[in-house]
């Protein structure tokens, strides 16, 4: 059995589908469309090591050496990160460094400063 998302206006547990593409509340009557709700769990959201929140432009601290694959060199722990973009996939921020250019880092490496 597939478990249907609370009220957004009143979070009662009680919701059901009625057939017609929408979510009921026999509490409030407040209805909503099915989409929207299956739209709100799929947005991704994007943490730190230390679990803050990450957004498009914000300036990242490197928390630990990382090694460049081909031999390009160290990006050396507390280098500062600015402008981050965030994107999907494995490694989950584009960013340009100083001196080492263009790059994608794991959001698991950095923290949020």
């Amino acid at each position: 059995m597939t478990s249907l998302p609370p009220c957004p206006a009143c979070s009662s547990s009680l919701s059901y589908e009625d057939g017609s593409g929408n979510y009921v509340c026999p509490e409030c009557a407040h209805e909503w469309p099915v989409k929207a709700a299956t739209e709100q769990e799929t947005q991704r959201v994007w943490r730190d090591a230390s679990g803050n929140l990450l957004q498009d432009g914000d300036t990242v601290t490197v928390i630990k050496d990382l090694k460049l694959k081909g031999g390009g060199g160290v990006v050396k722990q507390g280098t500062k990160v600015k402008n981050i973009r965030l994107v999907e996939g494995d490694h989950d921020i584009d960013c340009k460094i100083d001196g080492f250019g263009a790059m994608s880092l794991k959001s698991e490496f950095v923290r949020k400063s």
